[in-house]
């Protein structure tokens, strides 16, 4: 009797075994690949937290101009987009200012008008669109900005109400929507009125962020965190001063009362805690606007080649 060996597997072939190899070649290509990727993703987060959180970031300096009078959607070099864009949103921002003054001189007088903070938040909303009109105007009528000794004093002032305005905008909105709905009853002097300067105001400020090109520092929080204690330093004056509200009372927000310090300064902490954290997404929604509009920017230009 002859035995013959037994095989636990057939036998592989030259080619199989050709195969085989290149597809786990394949397969560590790719995992090399996306790790690179990867270590690429992180070493440029890297960089740019590194280059964000310096000194030279707490200024209102940046190297070139044109990124304040052009559009990050647009692939020419006119003024002209942006301008007529601009234009459009500071007009909105003047008419709910105006409309906010003569509906509620039936109740508020002017003077009374100006103590609170949702009104201010108008005031520098306009004041920021206003200015950002300006320094449209000036690049439309005179040509291309120069930055080469710096940025403009007009420039500067465009970015520093940028900064404190739309982070406020955006806290009070969330401020009132959170925390002031359900006393509108008592606080709330027209209903219509209330959806203009406590939201439509924040979504202007938002369109104004969609279609500029310049940055939002990291470090620059310290603008509207500035603006904001201001605000709570003047509360503290308005209550010790004797001030009374349009209703009777020592505080001008039922949760800001100073004749009750402890919850008063709690608000006050988590409001600036708010503050940097609506900066820091302002932030993200920057470079996440810079990142797209790039990357259009670019497919439409290869397009038009080809």
């Amino acid at each position: 009797m002859v035995i013959r060996p037994y095989h636990d597997s057939p036998q592989v072939t030259k080619s199989e075994i050709i195969n085989i190899s290149q597809a786990t070649a394949g397969r560590c290509a790719i995992d090399t690949l996306q790790q690179t990727v990867k270590q690429n993703k992180m070493d440029r987060v890297k960089k740019y937290f590194k280059k964000e959180f310096t000194v030279d970031m707490l200024s209102l300096g940046h190297d070139s101009a044109s990124d304040f009078y052009l559009s990050s959607w647009q692939r020419n070099r006119s003024a002209i987009p942006l301008l007529f864009i601009r234009t459009i949103i500071f007009v909105g921002c003047v008419s709910i200012l105006i409309s906010s003054m003569v509906i509620t001189s039936r109740v508020l007088t002017f003077g009374t008008w100006f103590i609170f903070l949702t009104h201010w938040g108008l005031v520098l909303n306009t004041v920021a669109c206003g200015q950002a009109f300006v320094v449209s105007v000036i690049a439309f009528s005179r040509g291309p900005i120069d930055a080469s000794l710096g940025l403009p004093w007009y420039v500067k002032i465009y970015w520093a109400f940028y900064n404190i305005s739309i982070p406020i905008a955006l806290f009070i909105s969330i401020f009132y929507f959170a925390m002031l709905t359900d006393l509108s009853d008592t606080f709330g002097m027209n209903p219509v009125l209330d959806v203009f300067i406590h939201l439509v105001n924040s979504l202007l400020m938002l369109i104004l962020v969609a279609v500029s090109r310049h940055p939002t520092r990291l470090l620059h929080f310290y603008w509207s965190l500035g603006a904001a204690f201001i605000y709570m330093i003047f509360t503290v004056i308005f209550h010790f001063a004797g001030g009374i509200s349009p209703f009777g009372e020592s505080w001008i927000y039922p949760m800001i009362n100073w004749s009750n310090p402890g919850p008063t300064i709690g608000v006050v902490i988590g409001s600036a805690v708010g503050l940097i954290v609506l900066h820091a997404i302002l932030v993200g929604i920057t470079v996440t606007r810079k990142k797209l509009t790039l990357r259009l920017r670019q497919t439409n230009s290869f397009n038009t080649v080809n």
